[in-house]
């Protein structure tokens, strides 16, 4: 079963550099990418490709390598649908906010439309494959949809779960530690499928990497992984409070940690927490299934990862009130960094967000700064707690183009994003501009604190 035409319903940080990347290593397969958002395919039709809506290293050369060869960008789902041999869905699949499993259950109506859409203008065999992270199980739910819709065309469902992560997805994606593909691996049509999807990867992924698997296990691996990276994260975060306490430093103890090698150093560097769309997403996933089974100790364990990262956000928030002699109020704050990590434009669930919406129950005023974040994504992160209305937000934040600029006349500092550029700056000159005592606070251990105490600045790190 050789593809010759992909569709990808859904342009946004999995299904945009995916793509590209595929149709750049498979010059002979047209690739479509399609999304109802017309803003968001606008600007990856853009003709300056550093305008494309995701910055990513790496990802500009790529799209313009491939755009208008045999990778395109469309509104017009149901024509791309009709055209496509192989469909991947890479729509958003929020924790619901509404109803039974609210602020744990994914919520899947995206994917359920998806289905739906697919199942009405589909006149030929299609192989469907999940991107997104999804619970366990989801493929059987498409599986119904598809399948029942009377229309004599057969599906198969394969899941194909991202590994990416954020600020190196172009390399994850060029080099990946291993290309997961689950599907209905006992039958012969199944295999077919999985075999036609392998065949696109092996274009460039050596075929060790390349494993295969049942549905479940697929769907599952990718909530495990996520969880696992999590974990790591808050059990390190969870010494940073006792370093703290102690006098013990959290790198150095993270440091020795990581040396043993059947522990390893990765994800285990403190900070003021974790972000992203998939780590909370996920692990909420997994207390939910895990609860629906009546396995409420499983559900827990998982449970006390996110509360310990939530705490941790919470904490940093604090310290900055009690360090700034237990008020806030009417003092400028400095944020330096809104996307979750550095290297990336996304915001879903960055630790800045949270400490920002503190500091404005404090009655504080914010200043926020961030190399790539738009200013409209800054308030939109804000309205979306509605914790306060979309008026007072604007009024109480100021989003500025410089470093420099925050620092004028600011109480604090707190670094909440760890890009590079914050290293590099002129400390001296922002510790002028400041009101003194001038505090920095480092969420991101990021700078040194015998340069900064030198300066002058009052420093806090986490876990030292």
């Amino acid at each position: 079963m050789k593809i010759k035409n992909i569709c990808c319903i859904g342009a946004g940080y999995v299904g945009g550099p995916t793509m590209a990347v595929i149709a750049q290593k498979c010059p002979e397969i047209n690739v479509t990418v399609v999304d109802i958002n017309e803003e968001r395919i606008k600007a990856w039709n853009d003709e300056d490709v550093e305008n494309i809506p995701i910055y990513e290293p790496g990802l500009s050369n790529v799209v313009k390598e491939a755009r208008d060869r045999n990778l395109f960008f469309s509104t017009d789902v149901d024509a791309a649908i009709d055209k496509a041999d192989m469909i991947f869905i890479s729509v958003n699949t929020p924790t619901k906010t509404y109803g039974i499993g609210k602020g744990m259950a994914a919520d899947l109506k995206y994917i359920e439309l998806c289905a739906r859409q697919i199942a009405r203008v589909s006149k030929t065999d299609k192989i469907v494959v999940e991107k997104s992270t999804l619970p366990v199980r989801t493929a059987e739910a498409l599986k119904n949809i598809l399948d029942n819709t009377g229309n004599g065309v057969n599906y198969q469902i394969l899941s194909n779960p991202e590994f990416l992560a954020e600020g190196t997805a172009v390399d994850d994606l060029m080099n990946p530690d291993r290309v997961l593909i689950g599907g209905d691996i006992d039958t012969t049509e199944g295999k077919k499928a999985v075999d036609a999807l392998v065949d696109v990867y092996a274009h460039w992924v050596p075929r060790e990497k390349l494993l295969t698997t049942n549905v479940w296990s697929s769907e599952l691996s990718k909530l495990t992984a996520n969880a696992f990276l999590a974990q790591r994260v808050s059990s390190i975060n969870a010494m940073s409070e006792l370093c703290e306490k102690t006098g013990a430093d959290v790198n150095e103890v993270s440091k020795a940690v990581g040396m043993d090698s059947r522990i390893g150093s990765k994800f285990l560097k403190s900070s003021v927490g974790f972000g992203g769309s998939c780590f909370q997403k996920d692990i909420l996933n997994l207390v939910y299934i895990s609860k629906s089974f009546g396995l409420h100790e499983v559900a827990d364990y998982w449970e006390q990862v996110i509360l310990m990262n939530d705490h941790q956000k919470r904490r940093f928030a604090a310290k900055i009130v009690q360090t700034l002699f237990n008020t806030v109020s009417g003092k400028k704050i400095a944020l330096l960094g809104w996307a979750f990590k550095k290297d990336t434009n996304d915001t879903r669930e960055s630790a800045a967000i949270y400490v920002a919406d503190y500091l404005l129950n404090e009655q504080a005023e914010i200043v926020v700064y961030d190399p790539k974040v738009k200013t409209e994504q800054i308030y939109a992160d804000l309205d979306y707690l509605n914790t306060r209305s979309s008026e007072e937000n604007k009024a109480k934040v100021k989003v500025v183009n410089t470093a420099y600029e925050s620092a004028k006349g600011a109480h604090a500092i707190a670094v909440l994003t760890e890009w590079d550029e914050f290293k590099d700056l002129d400390w001296e000159k922002i510790y002028k501009e400041m009101l003194k005592p001038a505090f920095l606070f480092d969420g991101r251990r990021l700078l040194e604190r015998s340069t900064k105490e030198k300066i002058g600045f009052e420093f806090y790190a986490i876990g030292s």
